[in-house]
């Protein structure tokens, strides 16, 4: 197998891909891939170097890993619960590396709580950055795809959007929030994609399995029942890119499941620089 690398000349050569939530995980693995097809690559999160987070992974971590690959990368710090910091990120990137083809929106913050006990101050953060950012930050790049005739828009879901089923698991209370953020993401994609596709513009989603990264160990939930479900950060990063690469004509509107959507394409992930 040859090492993974950066293709300058690969299908998003001239191509400018903001991605938030960068700073670790899916977001920085999303990214790498991304560059490695050619894209230039504006990252976004909050962590932008070490002391910002309990968590490991920082911004500049993964500009440092593009770069080295010889791939162009700009890490720009922003709080996508803020208004003022979604616009700021947007006019920043444009400013830096040109006007924006794909946007990913896959940043989050999650709590996990019964409904009887969930503070409006958590729902209200969940909300803003999980549905309303992707749909600002949409907004925001919408006119200059719309000008150009093309863009790719792919919301980062997760199966806790599909509906609970009988006979309900005991012990499974905690994720009703979470999966409404979702739900409401996918459906806001396919809205979307029925309103842009006409003018060159795909918009989808995308769910992962479940993926070994610093979020899902902070929530504990990679654990004895859950450990042989665990599927390679590879598989989300290649589904994406397809995603973000597909003919707007005929590849839009779908909420996809990276492994099964990888199969119905005959696509193996690619290993990551």
């Amino acid at each position: 197998m040859t090492a993974p690398a950066i293709n300058p000349n690969g299908p998003l050569k001239g191509k400018v891909a903001l991605v938030t939530g960068a700073s670790r995980g899916i977001g920085a693995a999303i990214a790498a891939r991304l560059a490695m097809e050619g894209a230039a690559v504006a990252l976004s999160a909050r962590t932008e170097s070490d002391g910002q987070s309990r968590l490991p992974g920082t911004l500049q971590e993964t500009a440092a890993r593009i770069r080295a690959a010889s791939g162009t990368a700009e890490a720009i710090r922003a709080d996508l619960a803020q208004s003022v910091e979604r616009e700021h990120l947007v006019e920043e990137a444009v400013a830096r590396l040109g006007p924006i083809d794909i946007l990913i929106n896959n940043a989050a913050i999650t709590y996990f709580g019964a409904v009887a006990d969930f503070t409006e101050k958590r729902f209200k953060l969940m909300m803003e950055v999980q549905v309303y950012a992707p749909f600002h930050l949409s907004q925001l790049v919408l006119p200059s795809m719309r000008a150009r005739h093309q863009g790719w828009i792919v919301n980062i879901s997760s199966p806790a959007g599909l509906h609970p089923t009988q006979p309900y698991r005991t012990g499974a209370i905690g994720g009703t929030v979470y999966g409404l953020c979702k739900a409401a993401l996918e459906r806001f994609s396919t809205g979307l994609a029925s309103e842009v596709q006409s003018e060159g513009i795909a918009v989808n989603a995308v769910s992962p399995g479940l993926v070994d990264t610093p979020g899902v160990a902070v929530h504990g939930l990679i654990n004895a029942a859950t450990r042989d479900r665990v599927q390679p950060i590879e598989v989300i990063a290649e589904a994406a890119y397809r995603l973000a690469s597909g003919d707007p004509a005929r590849l839009t509107g779908r909420v996809a499941y990276a492994e099964p959507f990888l199969a119905e394409m005959g696509l193996e992930p690619s290993a990551l620089i």
